[in-house]
């Protein structure tokens, strides 16, 4: 049986110093991201907006066309004003006044 590993005097490093990341590779060089601004929480900016079930105007904007919630990833809201949105949207939808889903619009 023959041991193909490389030695040690036969193995080379990648290019750049230790602790460099490697510029290149099979997909070329990395790419950098452009500057994204930081989403704020429109309820914790500005403290007279308020989250209620019975305004669904405001609740549409956290809900997509096809009815799901928008994750707080996306909307920018903090943690506490997401859970907020979420039970509001929930209570809007159990009396009507929110769509369960794209096919449940009414007119």
């Amino acid at each position: 049986m023959s041991d193909e590993r490389p030695t040690p005097s036969s193995y080379q490093r990648p290019a750049g110093g230790p602790g460099q990341r490697p510029t290149g590779g099979p997909g070329g060089p990395r790419k950098r991201r452009p500057f994204q601004r930081r989403k704020v929480c429109r309820f914790c900016a500005e403290k007279n907006l308020t989250i209620d079930y019975k305004e669904p105007r405001t609740l549409r904007f956290f809900v997509t066309e096809r009815g799901k919630i928008v994750p707080r990833r996306i909307s920018g809201n903090c943690a506490a004003h997401q859970r907020e949105i979420t039970e509001a949207i929930k209570r809007a939808r159990n009396i009507a006044l929110l769509p369960i889903a794209a096919n449940h619009a009414i007119g």
